[in-house]
């Protein structure tokens, strides 16, 4: 994550092929409920950065990241247009278990929206750019700015400049957990002879 940009534009043309990109991640059901507003105004942008409060972010010592990024993307995620999708005949129909949102232990548009970010940010990089990331929760507001339907939700912004020195983030000096792979079971390897008595699991997506 970069949170400075250097004083110079997204060529358009970059700009394009990234969002172009960013419309091909997974998408369940073929929902495709996720959805990109692009600020590239500097006042609408600068509206933003208001709206994430970003003088007191500046007053503890970081850069104006977010004003100075001479793009934005925001995510957005219709929820509906998952359960619309899952009502169709091919996915189980009206009473069919995907129906509702009682339906999804897992709701896959909160999961699209995260591989679409991911395709943002790792395609600003095959571009020779650089991204952040600012999450929604902050911003209140932030629909009426941009007039995004009531129906759909906005997760965030992601940024994308040319990156130039910042100060990292403090949580960074954490390091890397060294335990986050785990290979057959969470806990060591599974003796062979319980995987022929293994029970089926549920299918990894709707």
């Amino acid at each position: 994550m970069v949170r400075n940009y250097a004083d110079r534009p997204v060529a358009d043309d970059a700009l394009d092929r990234i969002l172009e990109r960013a419309q091909k991640a997974p998408s369940a059901g073929f929902s495709q409920g996720v959805s990109f507003v692009v600020v590239t105004d500097a006042e609408r942008r600068g509206a933003i950065a208001r709206l994430a409060d970003e003088d007191e972010y500046v007053a503890d010592g970081f850069d104006p990241w977010i004003s100075r990024a001479p793009v934005h993307i925001v995510i957005c995620v219709r929820k509906d247009a998952y359960l619309e999708r899952y009502r169709e005949e091919d996915k189980g129909g009206e009473t069919g278990p995907s129906a509702t949102e009682a339906g999804w232990p897992v709701p896959y548009w909160w999961v699209d929206a995260g591989a679409s970010m991911m395709l943002l940010l790792l395609s600003a990089v095959d571009e020779g750019l650089a991204g952040g990331f600012l999450g929604s929760h902050n911003l209140e507001g932030l629909s009426d700015l941009l007039g995004i339907p009531d129906d759909v939700s906005p997760i965030g912004v992601v940024t994308i400049g040319h990156a130039a020195p910042d100060r990292r983030s403090g949580s960074l000096a954490r390091g890397r957990r060294s335990d986050t792979i785990h290979r057959e079971r969470w806990a060591g390897s599974a003796p062979s002879s319980d995987c022929a008595d293994a029970p089926e699991g549920p299918s990894s997506r709707p």
